[in-house]
């Protein structure tokens, strides 16, 4: 039987400490969260009744009772690195949620600080291991594009962005130039955090992009504000090879120089019509081939949850001695970059990026 992964949230209050606990639940052979750390007694007393979990005001109280395989860090970008630094005196692997720090001064100081003390740390950027982006990153790696040269993005803000673009393009820690600019436009007002909107509103939504150049290979970047939740405001991803083009769903390739073959990514569910195996993603197939197969059948997970869910899987794996699947210095890459974008797009001059020193 499989190792039970078991952790700790510090800041276990917050909405997206919501996410490991739901996951949790849902996966109780895979994850057991054994205390959230939540300085304010009310909360804590609050997401003890509705999660049967133990709370703590401070990690000091948490591990004089808990042992846990990792902990998962879910505060503030400001206080993240108080934590991070914490768990790397007492030897404790920490998954720290995006982006690491505020700004490049903050990261430098954290990566020197953390590298200093053989920190074990890991960064929870959910975004590559969506089931459509798996699979698209699947087709690439099976070499259906052949030479990738070309992104575009637009999905979510900056950091994420970005690292989206690099891992379709195979980017590491190559420099860029950057320029970018913003449009602005009238729109009805949709969803937030909070939920659907309670009025017909009109806002100014703004539009960015930015042109990254990395020698020979291209990522642009476009996003509008709030575009990830929007009704009607899409998501777009396209990558382009010498031999392929990936453009949302559809998958186009050549079969040899004169035959193409014209393929989609599609999403394949249980418990549709007259299936009764449960209501769960299966996985997606292009063609005949699966691309992505879902790790955590049959729990009910929806997409977001699913990729976060990933990430414990492998910060489970890194904290038992496995490999480092999103590190500190692609984190602060990524965030490096994305502060880059929108500088470009703030002056509306260009930018090049340097190299820094977790690149190394």
């Amino acid at each position: 039987m499989a190792h039970t992964a078991t952790f700790i949230i510090i800041g276990g209050a917050g909405f997206r400490a919501q996410y490991f606990l739901r996951i949790a639940q849902a996966l109780p052979d895979s994850f057991r969260i054994s205390g959230l750390v939540i300085r304010d007694e009310e909360q804590a007393k609050a997401m003890e009744r509705q999660w049967n979990i133990p709370s703590f005001r401070t990690l000091e109280d948490a591990l004089a009772v808990e042992k846990p395989d990792f902990a998962v860090i879910s505060v503030s970008r400001g206080a993240a690195s108080g934590y991070l630094l914490d768990l790397a005196d007492r030897g404790i692997p920490a998954l720290v949620e995006t982006p690491p720090a505020p700004d490049l001064e903050s990261m430098l100081e954290l990566y020197d600080q953390l590298s200093k003390r053989e920190a074990r740390v890991q960064v929870a950027e959910q975004y590559q291991f969506h089931p459509l982006h798996m699979s698209r990153q699947a087709a690439i790696k099976a070499g259906l594009l052949g030479t990738v040269t070309q992104a575009t993005v637009s999905i979510s803000q900056t950091y994420h962005a970005v690292s989206l673009m690099r891992k379709m393009l195979g980017i590491g820690f190559e420099d860029a130039v950057i320029r970018g600019m913003r449009f602005e436009s009238p729109v009805i007002a949709g969803p937030g955090r909070g939920g659907p909107p309670q009025e017909e509103k009109i806002i100014t939504e703004p539009r960015d992009m930015a042109w990254l150049e990395f020698g020979n290979k291209l990522a642009i970047y476009d996003f509008a504000k709030d575009q990830h939740r929007s009704w009607i405001r899409s998501n777009h991803l396209s990558v382009r090879g010498d031999r392929g083009e990936i453009f949302d769903r559809r998958l186009s390739v050549l079969a040899d120089y004169k035959t193409p073959l014209h393929l989609e990514f599609k999403r394949i569910n249980s418990g549709e019509e007259e299936n009764q195996e449960g209501h769960y993603l299966q996985g997606y197939m292009a063609g005949e081939r699966w691309v992505y197969s879902n790790p955590f059948v049959p729990a009910r997970l929806y997409d977001d949850e699913i990729a976060i869910a990933t990430c414990l899987l492998k910060m489970a794996e890194y904290a038992s001695g496995g490999p480092s699947f999103y590190s500190l210095a692609e984190a602060s890459q990524d965030h490096y970059l994305g502060l880059l974008i929108e500088q470009a797009i703030r002056t509306g001059e260009p930018v090049k990026s340097q190299r820094q020193p977790w690149a190394e």
